[in-house]
């Protein structure tokens, strides 16, 4: 039996003091209304209607089941109410995990300008440096480089790509001395980020197209940027970073772009909103997917170090395992 059906077929049934009005009402037929009336009495062990042949009327424990009913019905109608809208109307928490390397600058103006535009909506972020599981750890979307992220088959949308800077601080080329070409790097104090992040060698391509392979070993590896970047600002070496975390450092002189002729082959990160691909995305994820994709398609030409990415493949499932 689905309780739930009968207990309004047998509200409507007592709203109307009549099988036949009921099942009109419903579009169901009299035998089937009877017999779900005839259900809930058997299932209550209690009869619920008195009938004649010409009126239907509650009984006395017809009469506060019929109040309990309404209540449930009524409870559940709001539930139900509050689902749909949420679907429609952007609230509620929005869970989000970033890839902390570049979270620090380019995230927090893109949250404000969100939550200036959907204030019912309140973000609960986390800046990872390790791979995460979107849905086991339970966030609602991610900005990240997608090879960090699992969870099968994501909606994976490119957002931007963070260019690599090759930097050190004045104090320590002073002391040690700007490398010319990129084989002489092997001679510095190299800054590497974890090997899980780049391996040892590093591709350097030169104004006329040709490469130049070095591998180098580093004096100091570390898994978080904010820490490479301030061992580059300290003088400890020379270091690889995303050019948009360090564009203000070089602004101010605090770190100086070296073989500024030669691109770094596989170092340009590319960013990517990526949320689990449900059947029925909620207002809240949708909203900020949609945001995020507006905002730094606008931004990336005009902020040094983001490099703008077309998506117009659409919504597509694309796993990034």
């Amino acid at each position: 039996m689905n309780q739930l059906q009968a207990m309004r077929v047998f509200l409507k049934v007592a709203e109307t003091e009549s099988f036949g009005r009921a099942a009109a009402a419903l579009d169901l037929s009299n035998a089937v209304v009877t017999r779900y009336v005839s259900l809930l009495e058997t299932h209550l062990n209690t009869r619920l209607l008195n009938r004649t042949t010409r009126s239907v009327s509650l009984t006395e424990a017809g009469k506060a089941y019929a109040d309990g009913c309404r209540a449930v019905i009524e409870q559940v109608e709001t539930i139900e109410a509050t689902v749909a809208n949420s679907s429609v109307d952007p609230s509620g928490t929005l869970k989000l995990v970033a890839s902390a390397s570049f979270s620090l600058l380019e995230l927090t103006p893109m949250l404000r300008a969100f939550r200036e535009r959907y204030p019912n909506v309140k973000l609960k972020l986390t800046l990872l440096h390790r791979p995460v599981d979107l849905v086991d750890e339970g966030f609602d979307a991610g900005i990240v480089v997608p090879h960090l992220v699992s969870s099968g088959t994501l909606i994976n949308r490119p957002l931007f790509k963070v260019a690599a800077a090759l930097v050190a601080s004045p104090e320590y080329l002073k002391r040690r001395g700007a490398p010319a070409r990129p084989a002489l790097l092997a001679k510095h104090d190299f800054l590497a980020p974890s090997t899980d992040i780049h391996s040892s060698t590093w591709t350097f391509i030169g104004p006329s197209g040709m490469q130049e392979e070095v591998s180098l070993d580093p004096a100091y590896t570390v898994n978080s940027s904010p820490m490479l970047r301030q061992a580059a600002i300290s003088g400890m070496g020379i270091a690889v970073l995303p050019e948009s975390y360090v564009a203000q450092d070089i602004e101010a002189g605090a770190l100086v772009r070296l073989l500024p002729a030669y691109t770094i082959k596989d170092a340009d990160k590319q960013v990517s909103i990526v949320y689990p691909g449900r059947r029925h995305v909620s207002a809240k994820t949708r909203s900020f997917v949609d945001f995020a994709l507006a905002y730094f398609r606008d931004r990336a030409p005009a902020e040094a170090g983001l490099v703008a990415i077309s998506d117009s493949s659409g919504i597509t499932p694309a796993n990034v395992t």
